[in-house]
């Protein structure tokens, strides 16, 4: 797989982070998720990775430190900027931002940026 392909299915286990921070996927996140994928070449893969952590329902903290670990290993990437506004488009899907969903959001901007960072000043 490339690595396009590699962070595009990392996208799903992403959002699927997102979608379960406040404790339960909601119809409204999901009809999110499937308007980002409407047209998205890569939406078989996004959805996959998606619906198999649905189906293993894995904690938010265990998916979201594989997202990073991917992401770490890959580097950076234009398609994070992608990944930043499917994750308010779910995360606002139902009622808001919740304190949870926030919190995954707004941590793996820092967390990419933190790595990045390291990356640089050991080169």
């Amino acid at each position: 797989m490339t690595d396009e392909g590699k962070l595009y299915e990392t996208m799903g286990e992403l959002l699927y982070a997102v979608a379960k921070a406040d404790g339960v996927i909601q119809n409204d996140e999901n009809e999110a998720l499937q308007d980002i994928l409407k047209n998205h070449k890569w939406k078989d893969e996004i959805n996959w990775s998606f619906n198999y952590e649905v189906s293993k329902q894995r904690t938010v903290e265990e998916v979201y430190s594989k997202v990073i670990a991917v992401c770490d290993r890959i580097g950076p990437s234009p398609l994070y900027r992608e990944f930043i506004q499917a994750m308010e488009l779910v995360a606002n899907a139902n009622n808001g931002v919740d304190a949870n969903e926030e919190k995954v959001m707004s941590s793996f901007s820092a967390d990419l940026i933190e790595r990045f960072r390291k990356d640089t000043n050991q080169k």
